[in-house]
């Protein structure tokens, strides 16, 4: 689906937990071939840094800063965790036409993700919970052997404070949200992720694992294409 440049909103990808913005690398590219513009953002809550603090919020500010400098309406487009900071960022960012939750956590004021994981994650502000190896599978089935190593050679530590810190704001209240889910996650359970959905406005399905930006990127950029438009 072409889009026209000149009217089209920007849209915004924001990574997930452990990501950055590398993880869209086969996916801007389909985007951009179909007329969109694309920017991307780097959260620090996810960092190689020997010592990190920051959290949600700060994850936040980073995406609201990155909204105001963007001229014209945006489209976020959020993965997994992301859909937490993005979901505080775009309340009350006037620019915002859309909000897209991919396999993402679409919560309530009040809500965090340690919350949503009833206590199977660590809280409190400090400390990192690093990458384990063993949740390869879980995140990137169905992506190559090439692609899934590629990624999980970059992934970093994350913030528990980030899983930690709750919603002040709702955005997708105000907004119009879609949601996008993957039905063969073995990341976000079906249910979880349909639960979710049911709080926006439309959803979609692919037959993809949690990271369609690697595995199916070409059917996930028409997908967001019509969660755009629609």
């Amino acid at each position: 689906m072409p889009a026209d440049r000149n009217s089209q909103p920007t849209i915004l990808l924001v990574h997930g937990a452990w990501h950055g913005a590398w993880c869209w690398d086969k996916l801007v590219p389909e985007l951009e071939s179909r007329g969109w513009d694309v920017a991307t953002v780097d959260l620090p809550s996810a960092s190689a840094a020997a010592e990190h603090t920051a959290g949600m919020y700060d994850d936040a500010a980073v995406i609201r800063e990155k909204l105001a400098g963007i001229s014209g309406p945006v489209a976020v487009v959020a993965h997994s965790y992301g859909g937490i900071p993005a979901t505080e960022a775009a309340a009350g960012a006037d620019n915002v036409s859309r909000l897209i939750y991919l396999a993402a956590f679409q919560l309530e004021e009040g809500d965090s993700l340690a919350g949503q994981a009833g206590g199977a994650l660590p809280t409190g502000d400090t400390g990192t919970l690093p990458w384990n190896p063993e949740h390869r599978e879980s995140f990137y089935n169905g992506a190559t052997d090439e692609d899934a190593a590629w990624a999980a050679e970059r992934l970093v530590p994350q913030s528990i404070k980030s899983f930690s810190e709750p919603l002040t704001a709702t955005a997708w209240k105000d907004v119009e949200s879609r949601y996008i889910v993957c039905e063969l996650d073995n990341a976000l359970p079906l249910d979880f992720q349909q639960g979710m959905a049911a709080r926006s406005g439309q959803s979609y399905q692919l037959p993809s694992g949690h990271s369609a930006f690697l595995s199916m990127p070409a059917e996930l950029a028409e997908t967001i294409a019509v969660a755009v438009l629609d």
